[in-house]
């Protein structure tokens, strides 16, 4: 990869885009194939996205009896034109469901959301599931995609710890019928002194552009695995594991090294984090990777920090039947900085964003008049009146 000198930047994202230059050959990442595009200027040089458009939808929006945010996935079917968005609600506002909606999109624009039907996510039994007060099974749904093949939607869920209920993943029809719930290795299950940390488990979905194989990704370290990210440090290895769809076997898992938290809470004392919250397959065996960071007390417009980086599967050494990740006992994969979205805020050319929120869902949306793919993401409010719900839509440079 053919890197230009790095731009007048802060020493961290310098020191990340450096790196990156390093290692993408590793990657097979080639440089611009063609000229850059306009938009990139001295502080998009290193991006492989052009932002075509931001949308929002209301805060608590009312759709079919039921309240609309923590929208924390999302996925498209090119066949029908729809999205499909799923809210983390653990059945505490209504019952735990997915969304479809339409989006007009065009080269320079980003038209307003359409929401189109809401649809309960059920049980084996035909049941809703229950909220944490209701039941055990309490899910907390994060990420969803389409599969084409069956016409069906998979999902993952991040368990509830103290019900007991184990982060999944469920394949479920699109009516919201369960089709089967995937065998996980025990190591995600909820346990005294290792395992999952609450709230930083199956946070990622990626299918394979064929349909047969899923990726599954920790929002974190396992806890035997490493300490969260910090400041001054990287955090533990998130696993991500393959599975084979036909059978349900687990295949393989690979170790991905999230970053530093890249600034300070304010003030210290306050909450702040960074982890990974979606994947997305860019070929059979290329993943990117979106890492968000929050750092409490900056405001609004720059609270959030979202990096959109690339890793290709095969590289990385298989830890499905390490206990625990330490250093020397297994090799975490390389990875590629593609765009760090603080670029598309602030002053600057073209489309701006005032503020980051809190993303999590990433999806391929359909392909531009001039052949190349739009990228799509989607915030979780939260349902907190501070945050918003934000649909950003990019143009994605192969």
């Amino acid at each position: 990869m053919s890197c230009p000198a790095p731009p007048a930047i802060s020493p961290e994202l310098t020191r990340r885009q450096v790196l990156a230059c390093g290692a993408a050959a590793a990657l097979g990442v080639a440089g611009w194939s063609r000229p850059p595009p306009a938009h990139a200027s001295a502080t998009t040089a290193f991006s492989r996205l052009r932002l075509i458009g931001e949308a929002r939808l209301p805060h608590r929006l009312q759709f079919q009896g039921t309240t609309v945010g923590g929208l924390s996935g999302i996925d498209y079917d090119p066949v029908s034109g729809l999205y499909y968005l799923i809210s983390d609600d653990g059945s505490h506002f209504n019952p735990a469901r997915f969304y479809t909606a339409r989006i007009a999109l065009q080269a320079n624009r980003l038209g307003a959301p359409e929401l189109t039907a809401v649809t309960t996510l059920r049980q084996a039994d035909g049941s809703a599931y229950p909220s944490a007060l209701q039941g055990i099974q309490v899910p907390d749904p994060e990420a969803i995609r389409w599969r084409a093949s069956s016409q069906t939607l998979l999902w993952t869920s991040e368990g509830h710890a103290l019900t007991g209920a184990a982060p999944a993943l469920r394949e479920s029809r699109a009516d919201g019928s369960l089709v089967r719930e995937f065998s996980l290795p025990a190591m995600f299950d909820f346990q005294l002194t290792q395992g999952p940390r609450i709230n930083l488990t199956l946070e990622g979905l990626a299918l394979s552009p064929d349909g047969s194989r899923a990726w599954v990704a920790m929002e974190g370290a396992l806890r035997q695995d490493g300490p969260l990210p910090s400041v001054q440090a990287p955090g533990g290895p998130c696993r991500f594991t393959e599975i084979d769809l036909a059978s349900g076997k687990v295949l393989r898992q690979i170790a991905y090294v999230p970053d530093a938290i890249p600034r300070a809470a304010l003030p210290p004392a306050t909450h702040a984090d960074n982890g990974v919250t979606e994947i997305l397959m860019l070929d059979a065996h290329r993943l990117l990777v979106l890492e968000r960071a929050y750092m409490a007390g900056h405001g609004p417009d720059s609270a959030n920090s979202l990096r959109l980086y690339l890793i290709d599967t095969r590289g990385g050494s298989d830890t499905l039947n390490l206990p625990a990740l330490q250093p020397g006992n297994h090799q975490p994969v390389a990875k590629v900085l593609l765009a760090d979205f603080s670029a598309f805020t602030g002053a600057g050319p073209g489309p701006r964003l005032d503020r980051l929120d809190n993303t999590e869902g990433m999806c391929w949306g359909p392909r531009l008049a001039n052949g190349n793919r739009s990228l799509h993401f989607i915030s979780d409010d939260n349902f907190g009146p501070r945050q918003i719900t934000q649909w950003l839509a990019f143009e994605f440079f192969d």
